[in-house]
């Protein structure tokens, strides 16, 4: 599951949102760090619609503009849990890996005994 994608699902996770409200809702949800582009966006959208992600929930006219609402399956939420149980999963693995290289000192050189420089004094 793409970045995106996994963002997308997890702004729909609450309530149906419009496109500008699943942007809105990635940015804030990413910290910013996820910023789509309507085409992007609406690329992600179509998508997680043929996979059965999402649905389309409704359409309403705000300010002389169709709003089209999409709302998260159950088979969509059951994929977001499932990839978020991935990543957590993974970013506890690097979290030991982090904890067990700090534990473990790294080689320790001293330099009136470790190798000089080639070329350096013997």
């Amino acid at each position: 599951m793409t970045q995106a994608a996994f963002f997308v699902l997890t702004a729909l996770a609450d309530q149906p949102r419009h496109g500008y409200g699943i942007l809105r809702e990635v940015e804030e949800l990413s910290d910013g760090a996820v910023q789509l582009r309507v085409g992007t966006l609406y690329g992600v959208l179509d998508r997680l619609t043929a996979d059965e992600l999402i649905v389309l929930d409704r359409e309403e006219v705000h300010e002389g503009r169709l709003r089209r609402y999409y709302r998260l399956t159950d088979e969509g939420m059951r994929a977001l849990d499932a990839e978020a149980e991935r990543m957590a999963a993974g970013a506890s693995a690097a979290k030991r890996r982090i904890a067990e290289g700090r534990g473990t000192p790294g080689p320790v050189t001293n330099p009136a005994q470790g190798p000089g420089l080639a070329g350096g004094l013997a």
